[in-house]
């Protein structure tokens, strides 16, 4: 996937390891906000720790899997999605996202996952799309709904954050609807 402008103006570019210290700096200015809703190795608390979570992703991508993605709206990063499972194998993938305060309330973060679901259905073929966060997370939910996914159900207690298990929803949407939305 290649860099692209949204239609909120903001940038979509591949979030690589050389912007470690970009992304360490962004998730200073996210970590509270996100830490909920985020697996606990993704909020990282310095460079070296951006590095490996990006170089993760990035290993990921040459492998044909997981990739991540940053959204940058006036030159500074503000949020990103990803590809948390990716297989063409399977035809199957799961999308996520995050954004700071600054970067919510624009459209930028459902811009960039329609972008993700575009390349998947259109460019790679997939079958399916996945959407997963936890219930209590009413954003996450108002996006999925957004976007047209089904909801399927809940798994129960699947998201452990600081020692307490919480219930994940689980959404999709498959290449059929996809093309039938546009």
């Amino acid at each position: 996937m290649t860099a692209t402008v949204l239609p909120t103006g903001a940038l979509l570019d591949a979030l690589e390891p050389w912007r470690a210290e970009e992304f360490a700096a962004h998730l200073d200015r996210a970590r509270e906000h996100i830490r909920p809703w985020v697996g606990p190795s993704f909020v990282t608390t310095d460079v070296e720790g951006a590095r490996r979570t990006l170089q993760r992703y990035a290993d990921g991508a040459a492998r044909d899997g997981i990739r991540i993605f940053g959204i940058w709206a006036d030159g500074v990063l503000v949020g990103g999605v990803m590809f948390v499972e990716f297989s063409t194998a399977t035809g199957g993938c799961e999308i996520g996202c995050w954004s700071e305060p600054a970067g919510e309330g624009r459209g930028h973060v459902g811009a960039a996952v329609r972008e993700l679901l575009r390349y998947a259905f259109e460019v790679r073929g997939l079958h399916r799309a996945e959407w997963r966060c936890r219930t209590d997370n009413a954003r996450s939910i108002a996006l999925a709904e957004r976007l047209g996914m089904t909801f399927e159900g809940v798994l129960r207690e699947a998201w452990p954050v600081a020692g307490v298990f919480h219930d994940k929803a689980v959404y999709s949407l498959l290449a059929q609807e996809w093309e039938a939305a546009r």
